[in-house]
């Protein structure tokens, strides 16, 4: 089953790229004698992704899929290698010139984040919730495209609602319109159907589509769910902080099996 985007693949031709990852390490621990095992969780990922696009992560447990998001997103700096979104260097490791507070305000105009459990603030309702990524930049909050985007969501007439008098589904629609609200480059997604029914995650990703091929942006979702991978444009797997491989117009059984022989020839095309 391929759920299709109506749009060209991310290997269309002069695109211009939204993410670029140039030799990417992160290792965590020391691996010193005081017993504290050093893991390599990306190992020299060199990867570039086209704007418009809708691309999957996936990859085992311990893959390194959830830390290529953090380090791609700015949420957590790479040992080595340099990140580029939008045409501009984010971060290149410890020694980058861009501080914390610049990181944060770079993050808060060309980031948007979708999490597995959503982050809304519960004392918020829906609208405020949707446009605190812009109050936290200081940036002019325009109403009318605020409720042009929660309606484009399904959530025009919840926007006093707060989040404990929604569903999982909505709580999760007000997420992808805070990530939306920005105009953001790339909108990372992590795990974002997780906790999510079957209807609701399918609204979802469609959701996560929708912000592709309406709203222009790029998408880089992170999930172990090769029905949830068939909405993207490609996924790229990953096997032990490595690519091992791209699989354009996936399809739910391509992935499925795909994963399962995973490990067994990295670093092959798909």
């Amino acid at each position: 089953m391929r759920h299709q985007t109506h749009g060209p693949g991310p290997e269309a031709d002069g695109r211009a790229e939204a993410l670029r990852l140039v030799r990417v390490t992160k290792t965590y621990g020391t691996g010193g004698d005081g017993g504290d095992t050093a893991v390599r969780a990306l190992d020299d990922i060199t990867l570039s992704l086209p704007a418009g696009t809708f691309t999957a992560v996936m990859g085992p447990s311990g893959s390194g899929k959830s830390t290529l998001l953090h380090c791609a997103a700015g949420l957590d700096r790479p040992d080595s290698g340099l990140v580029v979104v939008d045409g501009e260097e984010m971060t290149g490791g410890t020694g980058a010139a861009r501080g914390e507070a610049a990181l944060t305000k770079f993050r808060r105009t060309r980031v948007g984040f979708v999490f597995q459990q959503y982050n809304l603030l519960p004392t918020l309702t829906v609208a405020q919730n949707t446009v605190l990524p812009l109050k936290l930049a200081g940036r002019r909050v325009n109403r009318a495209r605020v409720e042009q985007i929660l309606a484009s969501v399904g959530l025009g007439d919840r926007l006093g609602h707060r989040p404990d008098q929604l569903s999982g589904g909505q709580c999760q629609r007000v997420a992808i319109a805070r990530a939306l609200v920005t105009e953001p480059s790339v909108i990372f997604a992590d795990e974002p159907t997780g906790a999510l029914d079957t209807r609701s995650a399918r609204d979802v990703l469609r959701l996560l589509q929708e912000a592709v091929r309406v709203h222009g942006r790029t998408v880089v979702m992170v999930t172990h769910d090769p029905v949830a991978a068939s909405y993207a444009d490609a996924v790229q797997f990953l096997a032990d902080g490595r690519l091992a491989g791209r699989m354009p117009a996936p399809t739910v059984d391509a992935v499925a099996e795909r994963l399962a022989h995973l490990g067994d020839d990295t670093l092959t095309e798909v």
